[in-house]
Formats: structure tokens, sequence, C-alpha cells
């Protein structure tokens, strides 16, 4: 889809993942969307997302009910896909369009098991979410909660609705954070098949279902973090 594009009635749809009429992510959306007008409740909803809803890349569920918004709310955790399908959610929940986009990063900041697990720094399909605010489409990026960010030594990743929140290129001490390699676009709904197909290909050697893995990403973090 161009990038330019208004939004039409599938930005608001509920979908299979994108579940705005679920009971759970009404109810999530409908308390935490604070505002009179919807940049102020996008804004909500990203905060909301981002910080109560817990990072973490060792446990990816790639099935249908894994990806799911409802299934990140019931676990209080994701990584950054889930997380930016369950922005998109609230925010069709709140009548406020929304779209999924995907880039591939380089990710200098990684922890040694995911590096040894993904066997490169390349974070692909990584995912945000595209929201309809003032006449254009904002790019939202939800996944470092804000106490992972203080145990990584990571710079907060805010949201205005006016400009895009992209990941930073530096952390607090200016080393290297995250670099955008390639952008794979917008969709309008959870591309998980091909999402599913890269991940074979690229890493055959990470567990891909929520009960397989173990361990704290974030405790890695602030451990090799101190370390230097």
């Amino acid at each position: 889809m161009p990038i330019d594009t208004a939004p039409g009635p599938q930005h608001l749809a509920a979908t299979p993942w994108i579940q705005s009429d679920h009971p759970a992510v009404q109810a999530f959306a409908a308390e935490h969307a604070r505002g009179g007008n919807p940049r102020d409740r996008a804004v909500a909803l990203y905060l909301a997302v981002r910080d109560r809803v817990r990072y973490d890349p060792y446990r990816i569920d790639l099935s249908d009910t894994g990806m799911s918004a409802s299934r990140v709310l019931e676990q209080g955790h994701g990584w950054c896909v889930p997380k930016a399908v369950l922005l998109a959610a609230v925010c069709r929940a709140q009548g406020i369009a929304a779209r999924l986009g995907f880039a591939d990063v380089r990710n200098h900041l990684s922890t040694e098991r995911l590096r040894n697990t993904m066997k490169t720094d390349v974070f692909a399909w990584h995912g945000y979410t595209s929201l309809w605010l003032d006449g254009a489409w904002r790019k939202a990026t939800p996944a470092f909660n804000i106490e992972l960010c203080e145990k990584f030594g990571l710079l907060p990743l805010e949201f205005d609705g006016e400009r895009d929140s992209l990941y930073h290129p530096f952390d607090r001490e200016g080393r290297q954070h995250m670099e955008y390699v390639n952008e794979r676009g917008a969709f309008d709904d959870l591309p998980l098949a091909q999402l599913r197909a890269a991940f074979r290909e690229i890493y055959p050697d990470m567990p891909t279902a929520s009960d397989v893995a173990e361990g704290d990403f974030a405790a890695d973090a602030a451990r090799e973090a101190a370390r230097g």
C-alpha cells in the first residue's frame, strides 16, 4: 500500500490477530485511552502498550493464538510484532485507523543468548504500528517497556502522535543501538505466513512456541550492560 494512502474500513476492522472486538482488548482500550482527541488517546494507548506489556524476545510463539492481541494481554509480555498487533487492536477499538509496518533492523545491543540463537544481529520483520492521525500515517514502536530501557541503558522511545516513533540509533552512552537496514512496508493485517517462512529460513534454531524458551531477557540484558 502506498505510504500516503488514506485509511479505509479495513483499518478499523477486527481480524483474527488485530482483535479490536475482543472484550479484553476493548476493556484495555477503554481504560487507557485518555484525552479529548484521537491523537491524545493514541499517545495514551501507546504508552500503555509499551509499559504494561513486558518486552520478551525469548518467548516467540508464531501460532495463530500466540500472535493475537488478546494473548499478549493475557500473558503480559510479547516481542515487537505482537506488541505492535496489540497497539493496532486497541487503537482500532477506539476508532483510530491502524495498520502494521515491518522493517529489518540491526540490533547492536542484543543479549549473548539471543545472538547465539539467531546467529545474526539482524532482526528480520521487526514490527511497529502505523496510526492515522491528523491526516497522515504516524509510525509508533511500542516494543521496549520503560523498565527494560532503564536496565539496559536505552533511551525510552516516546510517541507524541505528530512525529514517527522509531528506534534510536544510539543508547544513553552513545553506543550503537538500532540500525534500519530494510523496509518491508505496511500491511492491513498481520502477514503471519510470511513471518513464519522468514523465521524458518533465517532463524532455524529459534524456539517458536511460548512454552519452549525459558530465561529472563531483562535480567540478561541488565547483566551484560553492567559488564560493558
